[in-house]
């Protein structure tokens, strides 16, 4: 592979890894410095192996600039000498050598995600700062997934870097005693996450894999830490692992979404469905019950291909006791979908109606559905309002589809 095309992909992959380890030697005030020097490395990169050719060992090449520039930094700075070496001294540590060995990389990584996904700091916030230092994605991916601009995610992951520094917020493990609620945030922004892509409100892309894949990644990371590998995030694994076992039968040639009754089931990815029955056998486990077990249940459900009234009654179920634990208006908007499959339109339609969720387009979209074979006018004319409040192209193109069937 050419440098070209390699920089990119190491880019995504070393990068985060750089700055976890570099912000937890320098503590989180000196983010920036973290971030440019990682940057710094890459630019390097980019300049000497067009001129010399690659590496025998990119990565090695990488971690051996990266630890140079660290060593200079500490070495020349006035700031090191005046502020950072004597918190070093106190802290018993006085190396200027930055330790880049595996296992200091995956602790920086995981105690780097506890010290973004503080809940001082907004959602959207800890979200943007995962995907910038724990991801690798630049500002302007951020704001594409954001629909916003690249000013608005800098002025708030700059307002929650100030906000950490405030708080003087420490890169390592929480204590047993903090790492429940802590994990709770974490696990909150890693499923955010994943629904930022797998129901992606781009105008460009209906499902951002790239996110979803980020999401999974940084789960992975938790399961395999014995500190947090936990039964809620097995369970939170399992749900996305049976969410991304859909993806290529989600979207056709054009991107373009597929409901999930017309989804072609053979394009279902076996090897995913299996992981994700893996980590919900390894979340059963203890007394807690978790909104991401029950969601985990529902997405297995949906994994199955027959469509029998024992699937679709499980399904009910499990959102009965998920609206119980922890309601949400969108879980309830699902529910009626499961609730028709179950026991007939009629008696979810009045359930649906009953919502009156009249700012979410989905809810004239399944209000059509329901409608369909009962009353067509009543379902053209919700199809008319969800296809007036959709926001993208891919979901106006679809509703349009089922006006143009009805």
């Amino acid at each position: 592979m050419k440098e070209s095309g390699l920089i990119p992909d190491l880019f995504r992959t070393e990068y985060r890894k750089l700055v976890s380890v570099l912000c937890k030697h320098f503590g989180f005030d000196q983010i920036e410095v973290a971030e440019d020097i990682a940057s710094d490395t890459f630019l390097t990169a980019s300049q000497d192996w067009a001129q010399k050719g690659l590496p025998s060992n990119p990565v090695a090449w990488l971690y051996y600039v990266a630890k140079n520039k660290a060593r200079n930094h500490l070495q020349r700075d006035f700031l090191f000498a005046n502020k950072i070496a004597p918190e070093i001294q106190n802290n018993s540590s006085n190396s200027t050598e930055i330790d880049l060995s595996p296992q200091n990389i995956n602790d920086s990584q995981l105690q780097m995600m506890f010290a973004v996904c503080d809940d001082a700091i907004p959602s959207e916030a800890q979200i943007g700062l995962s995907l910038r230092i724990l991801c690798g994605f630049g500002i302007q991916e951020i704001a594409d997934a954001f629909l916003t601009s690249k000013e608005t995610i800098n002025k708030r992951l700059f307002r929650a870097k100030e906000k950490l520094r405030e708080r003087k917020t420490k890169i390592e493990f929480p204590g047993e005693t903090e790492l429940e609620g802590r994990l709770a945030t974490v696990l909150t922004t890693i499923y955010l996450l994943f629904n930022e892509g797998y129901y992606s409100v781009s105008q460009h892309q209906t499902l951002r894999k790239e996110l979803c894949l980020e999401a999974m990644r940084l789960c992975t990371m938790l399961v395999e830490n014995r500190y947090t590998n936990k039964p809620q995030v097995n369970a939170l694994l399992s749900l996305m692992c049976f969410h991304a076992s859909r993806f290529e039968a989600r979207q056709d040639k054009n991107g373009d979404i597929i409901l999930y009754d017309e989804q072609d089931v053979n394009r279902w990815n076996a090897e995913l469905i299996s992981k994700g029955g893996y980590f919900l056998d390894r979340a059963a486990t203890g007394d807690q019950l978790s909104r991401y077990h029950l969601e985990a249940g529902i997405a297995y459900w949906n994994t199955q291909k027959a469509d029998t009234s024992e699937k679709w009654e499980n399904i009910l179920q499990y959102y009965n006791h998920l609206l119980q634990i922890e309601y949400s208006p969108i879980a309830a908007l699902n529910r009626t979908y499961a609730l028709a499959k179950a026991n007939g339109k009629e008696e979810a339609i009045a359930a649906a109606e009953k919502l009156n969720l009249k700012d979410n387009h989905f809810y004239f979209m399944l209000l059509g559905e329901l409608y369909t074979g009962i009353d067509n006018q009543k379902a053209i004319a919700n199809f008319k309002k969800a296809y007036a409040k959709a926001r993208t192209q891919a979901d106006k193109l679809t509703i349009q589809r089922r006006i143009d069937n009805s």
